[in-house]
Order: structure tokens, then sequence, then C-alpha cells
């Protein structure tokens, strides 16, 4: 059975650039509550502005799930799902509001959803250490060719460049099930918390490419550049030129000579764009979610629709 919250939480998600940050603190606000970050890019200390982690300065009410680890420590959605829950139940213990805000909708349903992770799924697990010390060895692409043999199901729902599902599709193997698997599951997970209020930010894709090249614009103007070089200077380099890391990776091809800066910009404009298209993918999946039209950032009106749907969902379930 699910576990009844005593006050409301609040999912707000959508691709990146659609306003998600600003809506979940004027919710939080109003709520008197505080929010959660479900970014599996924001954990990281130090990757702050190519993350779009919202500064110190502009936190208008609490927020966790930022600055959880160094680059490059081992992390894990099974450990963000008691990071997170731990919060989600620490605010129902104070009667404190949550707004859970992310573009990782993986990391979401980990905490609102009754998932559980194969024992696999851990810090330290040997074949995780194998299959990273084989890709270091050989490619990504030779570790894919691997899986395709043996696991073709899984492996065509993984990019080849992606070393981090390609170990954890590994890692499932040896633990009894499959990456493929796993990800059909998750049409049919029953909810680990009621009532929860879902509401997706949607933006016309033309008005939000312009929001997103704006964005990357903003980020290299507010020092971009110097953050990576900093980064790389602390030894993180394998952290930042790993498939996710939009921003990063790009960026120290540029210092490493492989590009200039403005190819490493219209490179990291693109792959964003393309993280958008996943992410708008994962979330129309999910039918619990009440579409708000974000095209004009009215954040007043989306804030008093987003509470109206808190309202409804909270009525529904007393």
């Amino acid at each position: 059975m699910p576990q009844r919250l005593r006050i409301p939480l609040v999912v707000v998600c959508g691709p990146t650039a659609s306003g998600k940050t600003d809506l979940s603190q004027r919710i939080a606000q109003r709520l008197g509550g505080c929010v959660l970050s479900a970014d599996s890019m924001q954990i990281y200390t130090g990757m702050d502005i190519g993350t779009g982690k919202l500064a110190p300065a502009d936190r208008i009410v609490p927020h966790y799930g930022f600055d959880l680890v160094d680059p490059g420590a081992p992390y894990s959605a099974s450990l963000f799902q008691a990071y997170g829950r731990g919060v989600v139940d620490r605010c129902d213990r104070d009667a404190t509001p949550c707004v859970i805000c992310g573009g990782t909708g993986f990391y979401i349903r980990a905490v609102v959803d009754a998932y559980e992770f194969p024992k696999g799924d851990q810090v330290g697990n040997p074949v995780r250490e194998a299959y990273t010390a084989k890709i270091a060895a050989t490619s990504a692409q030779a570790v894919w060719e691997e899986l395709t043999a043996c696991d073709p199901a899984s492996a065509a729902l993984i990019h080849p460049h992606d070393t981090k599902r390609l170990v954890r599709a590994f890692e499932m193997r040896a633990d009894g099930t499959t990456y493929a698997a796993q990800h059909a599951q998750l049409a049919h997970i029953p909810p680990f918390y009621e009532p929860v209020t879902f509401i997706g930010l949607r933006v016309d894709p033309d008005i939000l490419r312009s929001r997103i090249d704006a964005r990357v614009d903003q980020m290299i103007a507010a020092g971009l550049v110097d953050e990576v070089r900093g980064l790389l200077d602390c030894g993180f380099r394998d952290a930042l030129t790993a498939q996710q890391a939009i921003g990063y990776k790009e960026i120290v091809a540029a210092l490493e000579g492989r590009c200039t800066i403005d190819e490493a910009v219209d490179q990291i404009k693109f792959a964003t764009h393309r993280y958008a298209k996943r992410q708008r993918t994962w979330f129309r999946k999910d039918a619990r979610i009440q579409w708000l039209t974000a095209d004009t950032p009215d954040f007043e009106l989306l804030t008093d629709q987003s509470l109206a749907e808190i309202e409804r969902t909270m009525d529904e379930n007393r």
C-alpha cells in the first residue's frame, strides 16, 4: 500500500529550459515548503553553471538535492531514492510541503513510485568496477557490442557511448534481470506515496529551442569555461567527459584543442536540443501529469494553476 502523506507532495517536471526551477520555487514559497532537485547532474559539487544549478543567493526557499557528491564519485538512482525519500519523509513529519523539481525522470520515479532496485545497483559492485575498467581499456563501443551479443533487447535501448547505462546493464544481468525488463516494468510500478500532484510544463518546440540556445549563451557568459577549467585542475576529467555531462565534455574538447569554443557552444546546443526531446518523450508516457502551457513564462499564472491542481488532488484524497 502507498504511504499516505499529510502534506502536499508536488512534482514539477518537463524538458530543460521550460521554467521548472522558477515555478517550483514559487509553488514552494506559496505553500511554505521546500524544493527537492531531482537532477542527475546537479548532485555534483562544483558543477554549477553547466547544470543550471540555482545559485545560493537566488534560493528563496530551502533546497535539497544539490552538491551531494564530488564529480566522478559513484552514484546511482537507488542512492538518490534513499536520499529523496529521506527528504520527503522528514518533510511529512514536519508538515512541510515538498516540491520535487527535475528533468531526470528516473530520479523522480525512483522517489515517488514503489520501484525496487536490484541488489547490484550499489556502490562498490565488482561488476561495475570490472566493466568500468573494460570501457577504459577498450571503448564504450566495444562493450556495447558485447552487450548486443548477449542481450540485444537491452542494447537496443542504450546508446553505444552511454557508459553509465552500459555498465548498469551488465550489473543487472549479473543480478538475474535485464535493462530491457526494467525498462518495460516502469510502466506498471505502483505509487510509493499518495497523494502526489504531477505538474508538467509544455513549451512549443521552436520556443524551447530558442530558450535553450539563449541559456547556453548565458552559461558561457557566466563563466562555464572557467568552471570546467577549474574542475579539470581538480582531476575530474573522466567525470566531465562522460556521455551525460552535456556542457562539460564539449568544453573539455575545446580546452584540449580538439575544437574551438564556438564549435563547442554549437555542440552543447545541439546535444541539449536532443536531450530535451528525450525528456519530452519520457514524461509524455506518464498519464498522471497535468500539463500547463509555458510558452510565455507567466509564473504568477502558472503558480495559480499549479496550486489549483494541488488543491484538487488533496481534496480527492481527503
